[in-house]
């Protein structure tokens, strides 16, 4: 505080402009209970019972653990920003609301942070894979998700008739009513965001075009990674769910493996290729079965210990460098989904199945055609000679000119 005083800045305009960041008090803790799986504690240490409440009513309402987290994290910030404008959380307003979300514009996230001296300019866009980095600020989506943690937490308490009378997060009331009555058969219509809502283009999912995808492949250093890659791009396993899979959860004859689903956390069954599971018996040939309740990905180096998913995806950042890419690990579920769509084998609902899409309009996203594909088709269409201009016969080219000139 002494800082802004000498400056004489107001602090809330030196959060809206970026300038000044909210305090690193507080922390998210896992609990000992199973409602809720993590607390938030404040500087003291003392647990922030509101939000364990919160929270609480999350996990009761089926809310997986990893959303329970997320929410902590998005109510630390809110509670940060609360504790540095000295405002209580039951006195909040929208004016509070607006400062957070002014500042999640204009700050740098520090998951952006590169340190390597080869990396890429947060935002600069890869010449070989046309996919920009992330850029060095929050994304529109991360504002507003940290924008509906607070809205819900509020909505939670007015229900039991705390906190401030009216929701401090703006709400489009007009859009909640039309979806409110919407049939899910009908197309989504468009309504005016709510304020201090970002605008989030929407962008057709990306798929690795084939050329670089078998380079992508060659850069595979084992038979471990070269059948993860494999099993990527043929089952569209979501990344969490294929290193959870264990020598049980392996259908050698069926050529299939079940995962647990992300969205239902249901034991589900798909199918792989051949050649994953080829790859898969060479690589347990070559470093030995573990044990049937533990992973089949393991470590190569060091202590023998199951892969993490820090630890693959490190795997594919050694490969982007070497290859000069930016693909993420999401990208080989998006080809996987963007073959089995465009392949003509198999109908929309089918590959719906098989990728365990709630709405088959995700799964209709796929069906696009990618810019990627049409460079051969459009060079082929540049080479070809200009057409000769040709005459009906009985018309003598020379009366054609005379009449329509050369």
């Amino acid at each position: 505080m002494t800082v802004i005083k000498e400056f004489g800045v107001d602090l809330r305009s030196l959060l809206v402009e970026g300038r000044y960041g909210l305090p690193n008090v507080g922390a998210l803790l896992a609990s000992d209970r199973l409602h809720p799986p993590v607390v938030v504690v404040d500087a003291a240490g003392a647990e922030i019972e509101p939000i364990t409440a919160y929270l609480r009513d999350l996990a009761i309402g089926d809310c997986s653990p990893l959303t329970c987290r997320s929410y902590g994290f998005g109510l630390l910030r809110w509670f940060r920003l609360l504790w540095l404008l000295n405002v209580a959380w039951e006195k909040a307003t929208e004016a509070e609301v607006a400062v957070l979300a002014a500042w999640l514009r204009a700050s740098d996230n520090p998951q952006r942070r590169r340190t390597a001296g080869d990396a890429s300019e947060p935002g600069a866009v890869n010449p070989r894979t046309g996919k920009a980095s992330l850029r060095r600020g929050y994304a529109p989506r991360t504002i507003n998700h940290a924008l509906s943690v607070v809205s819900g937490f509020y909505s939670y308490h007015a229900h039991f008739g705390q906190g401030p009378v009216v929701n401090p997060v703006p709400a489009a009331a007009k859009r909640r009513r039309a979806l409110a009555h919407r049939s899910p058969l009908e197309a989504t219509r468009q309504h005016r965001r709510a304020r201090l809502r970002q605008r989030v283009p929407d962008q057709p999912p990306r798929s690795i075009p084939d050329t670089l995808w078998d380079e992508l492949f060659v850069a595979m250093s084992c038979d471990r990674d070269r059948a993860l890659m494999e099993f990527f791009v043929s089952s569209g396993a979501r990344a969490a769910e294929l290193l959870g899979v264990t020598l049980a959860d392996i259908d050698w004859a069926g050529q299939r493996i079940w995962v647990i689903s992300k969205g239902t956390r249901l034991r589900q069954v798909i199918p792989a290729s051949p050649q994953a599971f080829l790859y898969l018996a060479s690589y347990l040939d070559e470093h030995g079965t573990p044990p049937a309740d533990e992973p089949v990905w393991r470590t190569r180096r060091g202590r023998v210990q199951p892969l993490t998913y820090s630890a693959l995806r490190r795997i594919l950042q050694r490969a982007n460098q070497q290859l000069g890419t930016n693909w993420t690990l999401h990208d080989l579920r998006h080809t996987a989904a963007a073959r089995m769509a465009n392949s003509g084998k198999l109908t929309l609902a089918e590959v719906q199945s098989i990728l365990r899409h709630a709405d088959i309009r995700v799964t209709g996203r796929y069906l696009v055609t990618r810019v990627e594909e049409l460079f051969d088709k459009l060079a082929e269409h540049y080479s070809q000679p200009r057409p000769a201009t040709t005459y009906s016969p009985g018309y003598d080219p020379a009366d054609v000119q005379v009449v329509f000139g050369a």
